[in-house]
């Protein structure tokens, strides 16, 4: 008998390869050995196709490979007490399939015995505008997604044809593997524990019982969402294997940011722009809401950075609760590209402001005073 190839050289790694390139170079190699991509000679391609699954198997699984790194074959060979029993075979190609497929859409968890098995959940970043989020919407959205092959139904299997008692278990979906004293129970590494396997697979979706499909549907989207919410469709997920019940899709809400709101909760804020003479003797502001333009009263000598509360023009929660406020921030504007006259009068009231002995900048007068205690204390 010829001796076997070196695992690592059957996949193109090295010895120090992860996990992840380990599983990269197994997925490219066996679509490129697979027997439906070598119609010219599917003999030898189908050859080589089982020697490049024997190797992913062993090096996948970390005790295999650390007693096929200190052993070599003779360390998984079966009839020297290292493999599991039945050995290799490769009869059902969807494995491949199957693994390209788990890694788009997140994989459905472990396999269980007898086949249906529950497709993976999914989900959807779902970018909304505030006002979508506020007042709630209705989206549609495409979402590329697993469903069960029309051509064999999701059986996985040709059609006119079923799948087997897998010759590796006999039906059981574990095997046993001897190692010296100790023997370790697995799931069966041909069938994935499903006690089945395909002789002779669909040609649509290659023993995979599934295909990919792009679906549009209709989101729901409830009033008052914000990021981090999520929405459930049930059903919408991947399709399940083997007859399996479908996954869900998990839509979740990323809100973009406005460019005059800023939310909190239930609360909106903003910053409000006022004029110098405003703020000293007071007026009217037309200021937007999410329902419409309202008027805010600034009261006369009002200073920079103080919140005027409007009451209910914020939020409604999306869980319920009273609808929230919105808080505008007032932020003094001041004059830029002044005339000459316009500056005059502005030294002319700062000479009126500083004298007549009235304090008309309190917040600066207390700052100054704090100024000359801390100077006092450091020269004192």
């Amino acid at each position: 008998m010829a001796a076997k190839e070196d695992f690592y050289k059957l996949l193109g790694v090295d010895k120090n390869a992860s996990d992840a390139e380990i599983k990269k170079s197994y997925r490219s190699m066996a679509m490129k050995y697979h027997p439906d991509r070598n119609k010219d000679n599917p003999a030898e391609a189908e050859v080589k196709f089982k020697q490049i699954k024997e190797a992913y198997e062993i090096l996948s699984d970390p005790k295999k490979r650390a007693a096929y790194d200190q052993f070599g074959h003779a360390g998984v060979d079966p009839s020297m007490g290292g493999g599991r029993q039945g050995g290799f075979t490769a009869e059902s190609f969807s494995d491949v399939f199957g693994d390209v497929f788990g890694d788009i859409f997140g994989g459905g968890g472990g396999r269980q015995r007898g086949g249906a098995q529950r497709g993976s959940d999914l989900r959807y970043n779902l970018e909304l505008t505030l006002e979508e989020a506020v007042a709630g919407t209705d989206a549609k959205i495409r979402v590329p997604v697993l469903v069960a092959c029309g051509e064999c139904s999701g059986s996985g299997a040709k059609k006119g044809s079923s799948p087997i008692i897998c010759t590796t278990c006999h039906g059981h979906g574990q095997v046993r593997m001897q190692q010296g004293f100790f023997s370790v129970q697995q799931t069966c590494p041909t069938c994935r524990g499903n006690g089945k396997q395909i002789k002779d697979p669909c040609g649509v979706c290659y023993g995979q019982g599934r295909v990919e499909e792009t679906k549009t549907l209709s989101a729901k989207i409830p009033a008052g969402v914000d990021t981090g919410d999520r929405i459930r469709l049930a059903g919408e997920g991947e399709a399940g294997e083997r007859g399996g019940p479908a996954g869900d899709l998990y839509v979740q809400i990323q809100v973009k940011d406005h460019k005059i709101f800023t939310r909190d909760g239930a609360n909106l804020y903003c910053e409000v722009p006022i004029s110098f003479p405003t703020a000293c003797l007071g007026g009217e502001l037309n200021v937007p809401t999410l329902d419409g333009k309202v008027v805010l009263k600034i009261p006369p000598e009002t200073q920079t950075g103080k919140l005027f509360r409007l009451r209910g023009k914020g939020v409604k929660p999306v869980r319920g609760g009273a609808v929230g406020d919105l808080l505008c921030k007032v932020q003094i504007e001041t004059p830029i590209h002044l005339t000459k006259e316009q500056k005059a009068i502005i030294e002319s009231l700062s000479e009126s402001l500083t004298g007549g002995g009235k304090q008309h900048s309190p917040q600066q007068h207390s700052w100054t005073d704090g100024v000359k205690s801390f100077f006092d204390k450091l020269t004192g």
